[in-house]
C-alpha cells in the first residue's frame, strides 16, 4: 500500500512538472522561441542557405527586400481569396499537425489568405521538419519549403511567423523607418550576427512600427554579453518582442498587401 501511494505521489509530480513545462513553452514569445530552435542547428547540404530564419537561393539576396525587388505576391483568384498550396510532410504527429493546421487556418479567420492543400498547382509550400524553423519571403515558384522542426517549433507563434514570411513579410527590426523607433546597440550583438538587424526596403503598407508585432525580435535577440541589442525609442522602457499570435497591425499589414 505504502508503495503504490509512493508510486502515485511519482506520478502526480510528473503529470504536474509536464504540465507546468509545457504550459511555460507555450508563454515563450516567438522570438524566444525562434532563438532557441535555431541557435545550435547545423544544416543538412540539401537545404537552402538560411540567415537567421529566412532562406535565400544565393548570398546576393540578403540585402534585399524580395518583395519590393522582385514582386513576391500570391495571386489573387477571382473570387477575391488568394490561395496558397501547401503540402506537409508525414513526419509529423497528430498534435503536431493539428497545431500547423490551425495556424495555418487562422489567416482564414482574419484576411483573404486561404491556405489550400496542394493538387496540381506549380508553385505551392512544402512543410517540413529540417533543422530549425525558416521560410523564404514571398513565393519564390514552384515547391518551397518551410521548415518547422519538430524539435521547437511547433508552435502557433511560429507557425504563423513563418508563413507572414512566405506571404512576403520581414522581420519588424528590419524595416525601413527601425530608427525612428529601434535603437540597435551594434556593440552588443554576438560576432558575425549583425545581418539580422540589417535594414531593408519593407513593404509598411502606411502601418505603424509594431513593438507587438510577430515578426518583432526581443530586446536580446543575438545578445553576446547578456546585454540588449534593441532599446525602443523615445522610452527605453516599452516592452517589445513578446507577441505570442499576430497584432492588429500583422493582419492590417496583411490585408492591404493583398487588398482583402
Amino acid at each position: 500500500m505504502t508503495m503504490m501511494k509512493s508510486t502515485l505521489a511519482v506520478l502526480v509530480v510528473l503529470v504536474v512538472s509536464t504540465c507546468c513545462w509545457a504550459q511555460d513553452e507555450k508563454e515563450l514569445s516567438v522570438s524566444e522561441l525562434l532563438w532557441r530552435a535555431n541557435k545550435d542547428v547545423v544544416r543538412a547540404e540539401d537545404e537552402p542557405l538560411v540567415i537567421d530564419d529566412i532562406a535565400y537561393d544565393s548570398e546576393e539576396e540578403r540585402n534585399a527586400d524580395q518583395c519590393t525587388s522582385q514582386g513576391c505576391m500570391w495571386p489573387k483568384s477571382t473570387d477575391g481569396k488568394v490561395y496558397v498550396p501547401y503540402v506537409i510532410a508525414n513526419h509529423y504527429s497528430s498534435r503536431e499537425l493539428s497545431v500547423i493546421e490551425n495556424g495555418l487556418q487562422s489567416f482564414s479567420q482574419v484576411s483573404c489568405i486561404r491556405f489550400i492543400r496542394h493538387t496540381n498547382q506549380r508553385d505551392y509550400l512544402s512543410i517540413q521538419s529540417h533543422n530549425g524553423c525558416y521560410s523564404y519571403v514571398g513565393r519564390r515558384g514552384s515547391a518551397q519549403t518551410v521548415s518547422l522542426d519538430r524539435q521547437g517549433c511547433i508552435y502557433h507563434s511560429t507557425v504563423q511567423h513563418e508563413l507572414l514570411h512566405a506571404l512576403g513579410f520581414n522581420h519588424e527590426q528590419c524595416r525601413s523607418d527601425r530608427d525612428q523607433y529601434i535603437r540597435v546597440v551594434w556593440e552588443n550583438i554576438q560576432s558575425g550576427l549583425a545581418y539580422a538587424f540589417d535594414k531593408l526596403n519593407t513593404l509598411n503598407m502606411n502601418t505603424p512600427y509594431d513593438y507587438n508585432s510577430v515578426m518583432q525580435y526581443h530586446r536580446y535577440a543575438f545578445s553576446a554579453n547578456n546585454q540588449p541589442t534593441m532599446v525602443p525609442i523615445p522610452d527605453p522602457n516599452v516592452p517589445f518582442g513578446t507577441a505570442t499570435q499576430m497584432s492588429k497591425n500583422d493582419i492590417d499589414r496583411l490585408n492591404r498587401l493583398y487588398k482583402c
